[in-house]
């Protein structure tokens, strides 16, 4: 499932944009007094600061995403729009449940959202679709069990060091690791932490 991504970002670099442009009139515009002048300038700056800020906040901290596909139901539905952290990983380790933001693979332009459910080292299998790592069952890995005609055994699979194994959480409608392989960790972009919009789905990614 490749996500649909809001293009926040080029409307923030527009509105800078503007009002650059609107700053450099102002400041030639002699039509007005100086101290008229000096206050719509204070607040042209400061309207730029906000927009800077916010242009820094979405590139490096937080990202918004539309979920535009069933792969991850029930814990995504479509069209929830999503809040990932960016800098999530560089506080704390990547686990296994996590719900992540990645580039996918196959072809780094798209983002995929799916849940960790390997770590490097790790062997993973799918037994009777209940979820298998290192040769322990992992109820809380599956958390939807799809049903019988959904292929319900997979692997074993080791996962590569810097490499991480994910799934969907619709196991029988997810275009996930046991069909593009592993995800390298240096493609992960974040962590899916909350769902911000409808407003009867506000809440945690867990």
């Amino acid at each position: 499932m490749s996500l649909s991504e809001p293009s926040i970002p080029v409307v923030i670099l527009a509105v800078a944009a503007g009002l650059l442009a609107a700053r450099t009139v102002i400041r030639r515009a002699y039509l007005f007094s100086p101290a008229v002048r000096r206050m719509v300038l204070e607040t042209v700056d400061a309207a730029l600061f906000a927009v800077v800020l916010a242009f820094v906040i979405i590139t490096f901290v937080v990202q918004a995403f539309y979920i535009p596909s069933g792969s991850m139901e029930p814990t995504l539905r479509v069209g929830d729009r999503i809040l990932v952290a960016k800098f999530y990983y560089r506080l704390a380790p990547i686990q296994r449940g996590d719900v992540i933001v990645f580039r996918y693979p196959l072809n780094p332009g798209k983002d995929f959202v799916k849940r960790v459910v390997g770590l490097p080292g790790d062997t993973v299998q799918l037994r009777s679709g209940v979820v298998v790592v290192n040769g322990e069952a992992r109820p809380d890995l599956t958390p939807s069990q799809g049903d019988a005609s959904c292929p319900q055994n997979y692997g074993p699979k080791k996962v590569d060091a810097g490499h991480l194994f994910v799934m969907g959480d619709n196991r029988c409608n997810s275009e996930d690791s046991r069909f593009f392989g592993l995800v390298p960790v240096r493609n992960v972009v974040g962590k899916a932490v909350v769902v911000y919009w409808p407003p009867h789905r506000v809440g945690l990614v867990h």
